[in-house]
């Protein structure tokens, strides 16, 4: 692939699988590999371990899906395997970084361990701990509306992400600028309004291990959208 905007935009694995609703309720076994593209990560920051996805965490930076997707589910499983570790998964997302962040504009579902607030702390005081439990919120320029306002973010209603080297689920279920995130088990956050609302998915490597398995994604008829709610397509 040709580079965009001076990013590498190479396909570097599959990883995960694809399913259209229509096929799931009509019976039909079709499933199709997803394809990742490296935005400015490298090679050497993703690996695969059998049915695993391992991101060592540098150079801080995404990988994103081949295609774009609008209305869907996604589900994935992810554990941080380093205490206070950061991550993430974006969705409706442009993939182009900013200079300042090496990160993109989306909507940013996150994935941080428990012990990030202690390894945080600012002027000696231990940030909210909603920080560590699929904080949702619009990165870079999207804008998004909080179900659970904490300031521009939306915070869990509960505290049910678990610490290093143990499994958490993620279930994100996105249609027309609205998002709903599950965490194991339990739908527990959301946001809606968002001004992106068809883009590319992005994996996040922020600076600490973290592994990824079991990334479905599920597409979903498509919905009203205006052309201001869908991102440039990437070549």
């Amino acid at each position: 692939m040709s580079s965009v905007l001076g990013f590498s935009q190479e396909v570097l694995f599959e990883f995960g699988e694809g399913k259209s609703w229509r096929d799931l309720m009509e019976g039909a076994p079709i499933s199709e590999p997803l394809r990742w593209v490296d935005v400015n990560t490298s090679a050497a920051t993703w690996s695969k371990d059998q049915e695993v996805l391992v991101c060592r965490g540098l150079p801080i930076g995404v990988i994103r899906s081949e295609k774009m997707y609008q209305n869907f589910i996604l589900d994935v499983e992810w554990r941080h395997m380093e205490a206070g570790g950061n991550s993430g998964v974006f969705v409706w997302c442009d993939a182009v970084p900013e200079v300042s962040s090496r990160l993109p504009s989306g909507v940013e579902v996150q994935m941080l361990e428990l012990d990030w607030v202690n390894q945080n702390k600012r002027d000696g005081v231990v940030p909210p701990i909603a920080y560590v439990h699929g904080e949702l919120f619009g990165a870079g320029k999207t804008r998004t509306i909080p179900d659970n306002p904490r300031g521009i973010r939306s915070k869990s209603i509960e505290n049910r992400c678990l610490g290093v080297g143990e499994w958490n689920k993620y279930t994100v279920v996105c249609v027309d600028g609205t998002i709903k995130l599950s965490i194991n088990g339990k739908f527990v956050n959301g946001i809606r309004e968002s001004s992106q609302r068809k883009g590319y998915l992005c994996l996040e490597a922020e600076g600490a291990k973290i592994e990824f398995r079991n990334f479905k994604i599920i597409e979903l008829d498509e919905g009203y959208i205006m052309s201001e709610h869908i991102v440039d397509p990437l070549q």
